[in-house]
Order: C-alpha cells, then structure tokens, then sequence
C-alpha cells in the first residue's frame, strides 16, 4: 500500500521548543556555580555558629583555670607565711617545703639563715625531750620548755651562720671524707651501734634522725672545731710547748703538772684514775684510738678531740685494757669568735617568742 506523501506532516518544532525542560518539570534546582557557591556560604554559616562558641569556651577555659592557679599560688604562700611567721608551725608538711623553698629565719650579718635549719635544729631537740623524756610540750610546763628549745634552735642556727663566714674567711672546709672518718671512728667502738641497720635505728630513736641528718649535723660541729683550732694559737701553743718538752726527754708526769688543764687528773701527773677499754665513752674516741695503738712507754703527738688539745701516754697494758695519762690544753669555745663577729654585724630574727 502506497502513503501518499500530503499525508506525511512534518513535526511541529516550535512546540518542542517551547517544552520546559526535564528539570523543571520535576521540580529540581539548576546547579550552576552561583548555585554552589550559595550553598556552601550557607553551610558555612551553619558551621559558624558551633565553632565560635567553642573558641570562646577554650578562652574562658583558659582563663579560669589560670585565674584559679594564680589564686592557689597565692593561697598556699598565704598559709606558709602564716604557718611558719606566725604560728611557727613544725609539722612535717611545713618541713619538706623548707626543704625546697629558700625562705629565711633570720640574717645573720650579709647571709641569710635558712628557716630549714632552724627547724632542723628544733626537731631534733622536739623528737629527743618527747620520746626519750616524755615531755608533754601540750602542757603548760612543755609549752614553756619548747620556747626555750625554739630559742636555743634559732640561736644555734645564727651561731654555725658567723662560724661558717669565719671559715670562708679562712679558707677551711670540711669534705666528706672527714665526716665518713669521723663516723666510722666512732663505730668502730660501738658508740652508735656496730651494723648499719642498728646505726640507723640510734639515730632515728634518739634524734628522728636519718644517716645523711646526722652528717649534716656533723659536718657542722667538724666546721667549728676546725674554725676554733685555727684561731685559737695560744692553746696550740701551749700543747706544742708541751710536745717539745716531751720530746726533749722531760718527764711525762712532770710536764702534765706543769701543762695540764684538766683539774682532775694534773695533780697526779696526768694518769686517768681509771683503766681505758675500746668501749669507754668517758674518754674522746680520737683517745681511745690512739692509746691501742701505742706500746707502754710511749706517748703521741698533740691530738686535737675536737674541744681539747691531748697529749696521750700507755703506761701499761692488761686484758684488752690500757692505764695510761694524758696532758690537756683546752681549746676555746666558738662563741669566743663567733659573739665578736655577732656583735659587729647584728643577726635580725624574724620569728619572736
């Protein structure tokens, strides 16, 4: 069958052109780039409103926890300052902050003293009276008693202060090697205890002492021996005139009459009225050590105990025990340096009992 080409019709393109898009038609945005760049502005916004809080919560964070350390800083110096100045507290708290803060108890001349080293001091004396006396320092008589041990304390501290500038001056230290010396010295007799373990257990008893305490005290008493033998040349004079007679074939008893200020034994040409064993704690172990290791007959060289110039002689041996005489020059007492040095420049406390 044939079509007849006036029955084909062309089609209609303006009705196609009119057509809305598909797009439109459903109801669906033209992404274009003002379209884009719309949308993300509006998620930015969005955003905007959580993240500039928070910043401003990190700030005010920020703020108040250092608003807070600045005022806990200030409060734990408040209470220090109260404790210590004020109540002169000794607990063990206040104790360990001295330890690590430099905060002064009084100025010795340019030097400052350390508030540790007064508490030091009076703990020991607090630990010793409490446990080993059974001082009650609650009470009315043990309140009285601590104000003494806290003048004491104090005074010590500023003493050991002017002794230590007089041993600058001079050039005299004491290292740790003397101290270890004089420590196993005085083991070595059994005065603090032959083991270690009992060592520490005397020290902590007595004194609530550790090892490196009782160094510490020590290394302070060495100091003002040392400080003392130096200035005091009249004793050492005296001793050494002494020696050279000796050594010059005097008679040992004589030269102790003639030289000894020890009252009670100078008469009787210096023999101790009793027979010296390795435990006698009446007698300077620097003594005891030496009068073992000297043969009848003879004598030693002038021996500086630490408070006295001896001279030692073994008249005989017995059972581990020795007889034997000693001439004495006593040394002078630190405060017969240090009070001079005190009085020129004035030491200011700055807690009052």
């Amino acid at each position: 069958m044939k079509i007849s080409k006036s029955k084909l019709k062309k089609p209609n393109l303006s009705r196609l052109r009119r057509k809305k898009p598909i797009e439109a038609e459903s109801g669906l945005p033209r992404i274009t780039n003002e379209t884009v760049a719309a949308h993300r502005e509006e998620v930015l916004s969005s955003a905007r409103k959580y993240i500039y809080p928070l910043q401003h919560s990190k700030r005010r964070v920020v703020k108040i926890s250092v608003t807070l350390l600045v005022v806990a800083i200030i409060g734990f110096f408040v209470y220090l300052g109260l404790a210590l100045y004020r109540f002169q507290s000794t607990n063990t708290f206040v104790y360990g902050v001295t330890q690590v803060l430099p905060l002064p108890v009084a100025k010795a001349g340019s030097d400052y003293v350390s508030y540790n080293s007064y508490l030091f001091e009076l703990r020991h004396y607090i630990h010793y009276y409490h446990t080993q006396q059974q001082v009650d320092f609650s009470t009315k008589q043990g309140k009285d008693q601590l104000v003494e041990y806290k003048k004491r304390s104090l005074d010590r501290v500023i003493q050991i202060a002017y002794a230590k500038q007089l041993a600058a001056k001079y050039g005299i230290t004491v290292s740790q090697k003397e101290i270890d010396q004089q420590i196993a010295l005085v083991r070595s007799q059994n005065r603090l205890g032959g083991s270690d373990q009992v060592f520490k257990d005397v020290l902590s008893e007595f004194w609530g002492w550790t090892v490196t305490d009782f160094k510490r005290e020590l290394g302070d008493e060495i100091l003002e021996q040392k400080v003392v033998a130096k200035l005091d040349t009249a004793a050492q004079n005296k001793a050494q005139a002494a020696y050279a007679q000796l050594q010059q074939g005097a008679d040992f008893g004589e030269v102790a009459k003639q030289y000894s200020e020890d009252q009670a034994t100078a008469g009787n040409g210096g023999v101790y009225p009793i027979a010296i064993d390795r435990s006698n704690r009446d007698v300077a172990p620097q003594l005891v050590s030496a009068v073992f290791a000297l043969k009848p007959g003879e004598y030693s060289s002038v021996i500086n105990t630490g408070y006295r110039l001896e001279i030692v002689k073994v008249i005989s041996v017995s059972n581990d025990r020795v007889q034997a005489a000693h001439i004495v020059v006593n040394l002078k007492d630190i405060k017969s340096y240090t009070d001079p040095l005190q009085a020129q420049h004035k030491a200011h406390r700055f807690i009052r009992f």
